[in-house]
C-alpha cells in the first residue's frame, strides 16, 4: 500500500476545482455528535427507507413520491409500525400513492425493528451514532448491513451521510482512487478491505484534521471526470 499524502490530494482537488476557495465552497461538513444524538428515531427509518427505495430507482422519482411514503406510514415512526399486521404490510405494499415493491416496503418493518432493539440498549438510534467511533466508522456500516435490512454496499453509509453523519462514501471515484493506490485489493465490502479503507482515512484525518466527508470529498474532487 502507498499512502498519499493529504496535502497532495487536497493540491490536487483545488487545482481541478479552480482554486482552494471554490474548493472550499463545495464541501459540506457533518452535524456535532449532540445534533446526531438529537435526531429522532422516525428521521433515521424514513432515511434507510429512502435510500432503500432510491437503490435501483431514479432518486429524483423517489423523492417526488416521498410526501405519500410519509402518508402512508405514519410518518415513520417506529412504535405504530411495528404494530401491524403481516397483512397490514401487504396492503401498504400494494398502495398505488407509492412505489410497489413488496421487498422493500418489508423493509421497512425490518428496520423499525433494529432501531427499536437498539433504542431499548441506548436510549435513540441518534444517541448510538452519536457514540460510534469515526475511526471504526466502516463497523458502523458493518453494522447496519448485519442488523438492519437491505443495507448493505453503499446503501448505509449514502443514509448516514444524508442524516449528517461524518462518513466517507465509497463512490465510484473514491473507489478508483483507492484501488489505484492499492489501499485495498479485491471486494471493497469485506471486513479486510473496509478495515484498510479505514486506517487510509484514519491516516489522512490525524494529517489534515478534516472531517472524513469532506476528505472523501476532496479525494472524489481530485480524480474522476470532474475537472472545471
Amino acid at each position: 500500500m502507498s499512502l498519499e499524502k493529504f496535502a497532495d490530494i487536497y493540491h490536487r482537488a483545488s487545482e481541478r476545482k479552480g482554486g482552494k476557495q471554490q474548493l472550499e465552497s463545495m464541501l459540506s461538513s457533518p452535524l456535532s455528535q449532540e445534533q446526531i444524538a438529537n435526531i429522532p428515531n422516525d428521521r433515521w427509518l424514513a432515511a434507510f427507507s429512502m435510500k432503500v427505495f432510491q437503490s435501483g430507482i431514479s432518486w429524483s422519482v423517489v423523492r417526488k413520491k416521498w410526501p405519500n411514503f410519509e402518508e402512508v406510514f405514519f410518518g415513520f415512526k417506529v412504535e405504530p409500525l411495528l404494530m401491524l399486521s403481516e397483512e397490514q404490510w401487504d396492503k401498504k405494499a400494494s398502495d398505488k400513492r407509492i412505489i410497489r415493491h413488496h421487498a422493500k416496503v418489508k423493509s421497512i418493518c425490518e428496520n423499525a425493528q433494529m432501531i427499536h432493539e437498539v433504542t431499548l440498549k441506548h436510549g435513540s438510534f441518534g444517541k448510538m451514532v452519536a457514540k460510534w467511533p469515526s475511526d471504526e466508522i466502516t463497523e458502523l456500516w458493518l453494522f447496519l448491513k448485519k442488523h438492519g435490512c437491505r443495507l448493505g454496499g453503499n446503501t448505509g453509509p449514502y443514509s448516514l451521510r444524508q442524516m449528517g453523519v461524518d462518513t466517507f462514501i465509497l463512490s465510484g471515484d473514491v473507489e478508483s482512487y483507492l484501488r489505484s493506490y492499492q489501499i485495498f485489493e479485491g471486494g471493497k465490502d469485506t471486513k479486510r478491505s473496509l478495515k484498510a479503507i479505514n486506517q487510509a482515512f484514519a491516516q489522512w484525518q490525524q494529517e489534515s484534521g478534516r472531517s472524513l466527508t469532506q476528505i472523501s470529498q476532496i479525494i472524489a474532487f481530485g480524480v474522476g471526470d470532474n475537472q472545471v
